[in-house]
């Protein structure tokens, strides 16, 4: 039953039965034959049919959210049985906004000095990416802003308050101020994060908040690609802090604080919304409280 549940789940992830196999290291006919022996024993059909995946039927709807608390239940209990055996260890699995990526190096940093049989696997994804991820049961937690956008019911852990810098090249006019306004840089030449991106979206309000229009010529999903553009000279970026001085060390960048009508944002560890939580991610969150009480 267990086998079968997590291939329901896979296919309601991926609503394609060839992806949703190709994800579980099975074959599609396999997949198929799962799902119809689910639908037998549970005597309802999950899943529309015809020449390719339909969506799930109400009834399937329905079962999904109880496959999902079976599943990770049943994945709790061998983390429980595990830890009783052999002490903290096993894979955490993590994704994290773009601009939280040095933050998470740090907790991961942390957590590993105490439990070093611990190991890590950190994915780069969008706010929304996160909360769906963490629904399938594809990751075990996440780093994201925990007061900007709706999450629906999740465990949360504040890490630290994002504030913003202009990141500009030191041949710019702005580089030798004390700090700018988010008006006076919405006629430069920007590249920014995609419109996907919950940094964005708050970097967009920032602006619509003094009535300014920012000048985008490149968005990309990554601040690799930002920085780049700043260290050619092409442009001017807006960051986290904390990123910001990352990306800057041995660049010729100036880092400039923004001022504003917008408050921080608080951005934080976020973990499903299930007590008591596996011993693993309960000692994450521990390391993620500390972090941001010392202020690290």
């Amino acid at each position: 039953m267990l086998d079968k549940l997590e291939m329901f789940i896979a296919l309601a992830r991926e609503a394609h039965f060839g992806r949703a196999a190709a994800s579980l290291g099975i074959t599609q006919p396999t997949l198929s034959t799962g799902i119809k022996q689910l639908e037998d024993q549970l005597g309802v059909q999950l899943v529309f049919r015809a020449s390719r995946f339909g969506g799930l039927t109400p009834e399937g709807q329905t079962a999904l959210v109880w496959a999902r608390k079976i599943v990770g239940d049943a994945r709790q209990l061998r983390e429980e049985m595990r830890f009783k055996r052999e002490g903290l260890s096993g894979q955490l699995r993590l994704a994290v906004i773009p601009t939280a990526l040095t933050w998470v190096a740090r907790l991961a940093s942390e957590f590993g000095k105490k439990h070093p049989n611990v190991r890590f696997t950190i994915l780069s994804r969008t706010s929304v990416e996160i909360l769906s991820m963490l629904d399938n049961l594809e990751i075990d937690a996440g780093i994201s802003y925990l007061d900007n956008e709706p999450m629906g019911r999740v465990s949360t852990e504040p890490l630290y308050e994002e504030r913003y810098m202009l990141v500009c090249a030191r041949s710019s006019p702005f580089s030798k101020r004390d700090s700018v306004g988010w008006n006076e840089i919405g006629g430069a030449r920007l590249s920014l994060l995609t419109p996907d991106m919950q940094n964005r979206r708050i970097i967009n309000r920032n602006f619509a908040a003094v009535d300014t229009t920012p000048e985008t010529w490149i968005e990309s999903n990554s601040t690799i690609v930002l920085a780049a553009m700043v260290e050619r000279g092409d442009s001017l970026t807006i960051l986290p802090e904390d990123m910001a001085e990352f990306l800057a060390q041995r660049r010729s960048f100036a880092l400039v604080p923004l001022h504003g009508p917008e408050p921080a944002h608080s951005v934080g560890l976020v973990a499903p919304y299930r007590e008591p939580h596996t011993p693993v991610l309960d000692a994450l969150m521990r390391t993620a409280r500390n972090m941001s009480k010392s202020g690290r």
